[in-house]
């Protein structure tokens, strides 16, 4: 009995191509639609994310205890004066790829002519290098270990100093007992991050130079790198138990950047609100062919309650008939869906500097396991539901009624 009422739907089908065809690409394009959007919204939160990780702050950063609150009021206070042991211990955790250090400071820039106040940091060039591959060189070349008394200016800096690739700049830092120790400095180069405030008041010179410049010979913070950025948070714990007997604190990158966090909850509440459209959208269209079928069918389901069949009867086969669709459509819809993410993701997509940053990108759309089943879920529920509803409707209408719609 099931398998003849599958067969008599789908007959059915075959038959209304006008109407099946108008809810398939109702269903279709409502998938295709949810897929995009939920991939591109995730790509929003990949690329900002490994952006944030890998131009500025690590997957992980190890500091003394107290370094965080009294950075400010005590910048020397709290340094790791033996580094290479700690990193020993790092290096041996699943899923480290590397560390480096570095030591942070705060200065006066000047080109002779006026000072900049800038924030610092004394870096291992190489090391640097390797984990900044979101950071953009816009002139001049990257430092490297032979750079003694190089120094690579945020883009912001540059130009509100007028500065260029070879020319030669003043940096001067207070030194832990309060003097003012200065340093001459080459641009070897100038680079930007997804960072605008960043970039305005950034500077990095190799580490020997800056430790010389504010007179001291630990580092303030030790920067882990990840192979998978999804395991931050295990690995962080792991970091943790075997650093427990040094007295480190140890902060994973969303710890750090209160501006991705803040950034997700806006893109989540607006294309929240983009998804619940796309997706009263199709539920709307798919109800609306849904009925507009059983209404012009009224006739024929009043033919064949006079040939014996029952309301259930007719129930059931709207029922079927529409999830039959349903799956139809859903996965017609996730096949075009992938399909056109896999294209376009292939050609990529412009887009414009995002807020507080100088620099535009190419967004993708992301395949995501789970925006996919949703999505297709979606498009199957809906034909599901409208069913409910249609086929309540029509098994109500009484038979002398509905065979006059034949007349």
């Amino acid at each position: 009995m099931a398998f003849m009422n599958l067969k008599f739907a789908l007959l059915n089908l075959a038959r209304q191509k006008a109407r099946t065809g108008m809810t398939l690409a109702s269903i279709v394009f409502g998938v295709v639609g949810l897929i995009l959007s939920g991939g591109f919204v995730e790509d929003i939160y990949i690329q900002l994310r490994e952006a944030t990780i890998h131009s500025q702050l690590g997957h992980l950063q190890v500091n003394a205890q107290g370094y965080a609150a009294n950075a400010a009021r005590e910048p020397y206070g709290h340094l790791i004066a033996a580094p290479e042991k700690l990193q020993a211990k790092i290096a041996a955790v699943p899923g480290v790829t590397d560390t480096l250090v570095r030591l942070n400071f705060f200065g006066l820039i000047n080109n002779t002519k006026t000072d900049l106040p800038i924030v610092g940091e004394g870096v291992e060039p190489a090391k640097e290098a390797k984990l900044g591959s979101y950071l953009t060189l816009i002139e001049g070349r990257t430092l490297t270990d032979k750079d003694a008394y190089g120094i690579l200016l945020g883009e912001g800096v540059a130009k509100s100093l007028n500065l260029q690739v070879g020319t030669f700049v003043t940096v001067m830092a207070n030194t832990p007992d309060g003097a003012l120790n200065t340093l001459e400095f080459e641009i070897v180069g100038v680079f930007r991050t997804f960072s605008k405030d960043f970039d305005a008041r950034a500077v990095r010179v190799a580490l020997p130079a800056a430790q010389e410049l504010v007179n001291v010979s630990g580092v303030h913070t030790i920067v882990v790198s990840l192979a998978d950025t999804l395991t931050t948070q295990t690995s962080a714990t792991d970091v943790r138990r075997v650093l427990a007997a040094d007295a480190m604190d140890v902060r994973t990158w969303i710890e750090l950047d209160d501006f991705y966090a803040k950034t997700v909850d806006l893109y989540e509440s607006q294309f929240g609100v983009l998804q619940f459209i796309i997706l009263l959208v199709v539920l709307l269209s798919v109800a609306n062919s849904v009925n507009m079928s059983a209404y012009e069918r009224v006739g024929e389901f009043g033919t064949l309650k006079a040939l014996g069949k029952t309301s259930r009867d007719i129930a059931w086969l709207i029922i079927i008939e529409n999830s039959l669709l349903g799956l139809i459509g859903a996965t017609l819809g996730l096949g075009l869906g992938v399909a056109l993410a896999l294209g376009i993701s292939a050609v990529g997509i412009p887009m414009p500097p995002p807020p507080n940053s100088n620099a535009g990108y190419t967004a993708y759309i992301r395949l995501v396991p789970l925006v996919l089943t949703q999505s297709f879920l979606i498009g199957l529920g809906a034909s599901v539901l409208s069913s409910f509803l249609a086929a309540r409707g029509a098994a109500r209408v009484p038979v002398v009624d509905a065979l006059r719609q034949n007349i």
